[in-house]
């Protein structure tokens, strides 16, 4: 709902650096930046010694700062005792932005900035001969639309128990064209620790898979932390996304579509060995190393979905075929097929689904999960890249050849 989209925190790296350090009881037009307060010294005093100034450094393109600009703040003459930085002219509840002091008394924002917003930074500090004076500085972040932001969908779902398969996705709505910017903002700590690497699909998709499937058991944190980092051609990221999630038991379905057989594993042990029917001449049984995409305890099946239309001799419209589970985009499913049990096991003549008896099916669906590792061998017809998550049907050096940081 783009109209509805919520405006969050943005910001990260820079562009020209601007120095707002201004004289005692001025305003800047540029920075708003004014002087106000503190006891000052006089005569030859005040020659010799400085009043306490404060130099705010923000990045400004066009008289406005971008959202991936750095906020720094540090003393010109004297020492910088407090900062507080709000949104707005006036500090109101809820409005404040952190800060953090260095030990070398710079203070930077820790907060993301918004587009479109007037930040205040107000900076407390001594002259070295204790005169304190408070200084205020004023400066407005870039307006930025949505079309200039890209915000990042990321599945598993939160706590979403998955298959040792699962990869980690994350789907951009507007196209990322620095992808190196992006990937760098992008993490996956798991416990057990794995190996493992980015994998980007297009300008709009990224995956994350291990080395190997992923450890039973395993706990995963994902961390898109892309808010206010430029993702390229003028595009901000929007909204950062922290997702955890839980791996399950190793339910790996081996099938063979020459023997007719699916033999599935559960954390390394045969299970069952199910008699199915795979697809026939001209429509075969895609070959390789897929994964669960989704599950449906009942689902209609129109061979219109995969380019057959009505009056084909091949066209068929099938409702309410049960325990269906989607492993490929272009219409590969494993499910109930009780029209062909008198096959299973003996010969494919599906249209390239993997058919198995309805109690079969439904033994298979009560344990699977998304991201649940199926294998098919003794096909001739490959896995087309991109045909699902197919994450698994590449080679490791493959695979992370396809990271913007490799």
């Amino acid at each position: 709902m783009p109209g509805a989209r919520s405006r969050r925190p943005l910001a990260a790296a820079a562009a020209a650096v601007v120095t707002l350090a201004l004289a005692a009881c001025t305003v800047d037009s540029g920075s708003g930046a004014e002087r106000v307060g503190g006891s000052g010294s006089s005569g030859s005093d005040a020659a010799a010694i400085e009043p306490f100034e404060a130099a705010l450094q923000v990045d400004e393109r066009g008289g406005r700062v971008p959202v991936d600009s750095q906020v720094r703040l540090a003393a010109e003459h004297g020492t910088l005792d407090r900062v507080v930085a709000y949104h707005g002219q006036q500090r109101g509840p809820g409005t404040t932005v952190a800060g953090d002091m260095s030990a070398d008394d710079v203070w930077t924002l820790q907060e993301d900035l918004e587009p479109g917003r007037t930040y205040t930074v107000v900076s407390t500090g001594s002259s070295d001969a204790g005169d304190r004076r408070t200084v205020r500085d004023t400066f407005a972040t870039d307006p930025l639309t949505l079309d200039e932001q890209t915000y990042p969908s990321v599945a598993p779902l939160g706590g979403e128990t998955v298959g040792v398969g699962m990869p980690v996705i994350v789907t951009f709505d507007v196209p990322v064209t620095d992808r190196a910017s992006i990937e760098r903002h992008l993490s996956v700590r798991s416990s057990p620790r794995v190996d493992g690497s980015w994998h980007w699909l297009s300008d709009t998709e990224i995956h994350y898979r291990p080395r190997t499937f992923w450890p039973i058991g395993a706990d995963v944190d994902v961390d898109v932390d892309i808010n206010s980092v430029d993702a390229g051609s003028g595009i901000y990221g929007q909204e950062s996304r922290q997702v955890s999630f839980d791996v399950g038991d190793s339910v790996i379905s081996t099938i063979d579509v020459d023997t007719h057989q699916m033999r599935v594993d559960i954390n390394g042990q045969t299970a069952r060995t199910v008699p199915i029917s795979a697809g026939k001449a001209g429509f075969e049984t895609r070959g390789g190393t897929k994964v669960i995409i989704e599950k449906f305890e009942s689902k209609r099946m129109d061979a219109a979905t995969t380019g057959i239309q009505p009056g084909d001799p091949e066209y068929y419209n099938i409702a309410n075929v049960q325990y269906a589970m989607r492993v490929t985009y272009t219409g590969e499913f494993l499910h109930a097929a009780p029209w062909s049990v008198g096959s299973q096991g003996s010969a494919n003549v599906s249209h390239g689904c993997v058919g198995m008896s309805t109690e079969n099916a439904a033994w298979l669906f009560g344990l699977s999960h998304r991201g649940d590792v199926v294998r098919v061998v003794g096909s001739d017809r490959p896995l087309e890249q991109g045909n699902g998550w197919t994450d698994w049907d590449l080679s490791w050096a493959e695979y992370r050849a396809g990271s913007a940081l490799t």
